[in-house]
């Protein structure tokens, strides 16, 4: 039977494997909304079902971090994580402070939120840093992704948005938020066995929770969302790759690594479904912030290539060396990631 490339033709668009997906679900919600309550029974559960295969997804992607980094891998990957997160939480209280927890409600940026803001500069795409890396960078620079992997899922978003003086999270929900990530990282590193098990479903489950993401969108608002997502991306990657570009030269790389983590994680376009499902003072501004994070991944993961490469270009690449004995560690500490998988 002939083949059909439907998988090379999904990965040839930006964060295709979470966005088409994504896009296919709100298609469907919007112009067939009766369709999970007509079906009923599992495919009316895959409609609805976004946060359950959210909780089993990062308890593999937790399994895939390793606790044996290298002082190179927790200095790079530490200062990267601890700068963008930095700006996540300065921009949000500026954010915070004229918006609140609602969305703007007219006008070209109707729709905009904190959250969106957040949501969009909290988590770095880890497969895209580590497919420049591996073209412009070091092993050493790949693997310090191991730490920067600690931004995936809700806890940092809900941590920033407290901080921002919105509506807090009662410590119970922000320990439910990352409790699944860290079971992970337990069973991960008390047994590599059942880390190679649990790390092999990463990015099967996210067209999954993807699809059931995207049931919940309304396609009316798509145009004006899109071209919020468009200067929202770009802004992503200005906002951060500036200051991870001059961390990264501070921490003796040449630029290159910071300017590769200046991008939107796919899985962020979930964090506004989780955040609302926790806190009802977000609702109002799910739906909208969905669709602007995950136009603000397709356009990081489109500009930051180009912006990476354009910094290798001029600011040059790491200087290949004997490979030495904390590079070798480094090479052994690390646990690589699908570059599909975020």
């Amino acid at each position: 039977m002939r083949q059909i490339p439907i998988k090379r033709a999904i990965e040839r668009v930006p964060g295709g494997m979470m966005v088409v997906p994504l896009l296919i679900g709100a298609l469907i919600a919007t112009f067939f909304p009766g369709t999970p309550k007509f079906f009923g029974s599992f495919t009316g559960a895959l409609f609805s079902g976004a946060l359950t295969i959210l909780a089993v997804f990062y308890v593999c992607m937790g399994a895939s971090i390793d606790f044996k980094a290298t002082p190179y891998i927790l200095k790079k990957g530490g200062t990267l994580f601890a700068v963008k997160i930095g700006i996540a939480m300065l921009v949000g209280v500026i954010f915070g402070h004229f918006l609140g927890e609602a969305p703007i409600p007219g006008g070209i940026f109707a729709g905009l939120s904190t959250l969106a803001v957040v949501a969009s500069l909290n988590d770095t795409n880890g497969g895209l840093y580590m497919a420049l890396m591996g073209q412009y960078g070091s092993p050493r620079d790949v693997g310090a992704y191991t730490v920067m992997s600690l931004e995936s899922g809700p806890f940092l978003t809900m941590v920033t948005l407290g901080v921002a003086g919105l509506s807090a999270f009662p410590w119970q929900t922000l320990v439910g938020s990352i409790l699944p990530l860290m079971v992970g990282m337990l069973l991960g590193n008390l047994d590599r066995e059942m880390r190679d098990f649990l790390k092999r479903a990463i990015p099967v489950m996210i067209p999954f929770f993807a699809f059931a993401l995207g049931t919940g969108l309304d396609l009316s608002k798509i145009w004006q969302a899109g071209l919020l997502g468009l200067g929202l991306g770009v802004a992503v990657v200005v906002v951060t790759g500036i200051p991870l570009f001059l961390a990264d030269r501070l921490t003796g790389g040449t630029g290159v690594a910071g300017v590769a983590a200046a991008s939107t994680a796919g899985n962020a376009a979930a964090v506004p479904a989780i955040v609302a499902a926790a806190n009802p003072a977000y609702a109002e501004s799910a739906a909208a912030a969905t669709i602007l994070v995950a136009a603000t991944v397709v356009v990081t993961a489109i500009l930051v290539p180009l912006v990476t490469a354009w910094t290798a270009r001029v600011f040059g690449q790491p200087q290949e060396r004997d490979k030495g004995t904390e590079e070798a560690e480094a090479d052994a500490a690390f646990v690589p990631v699908s570059p599909g998988s975020r």
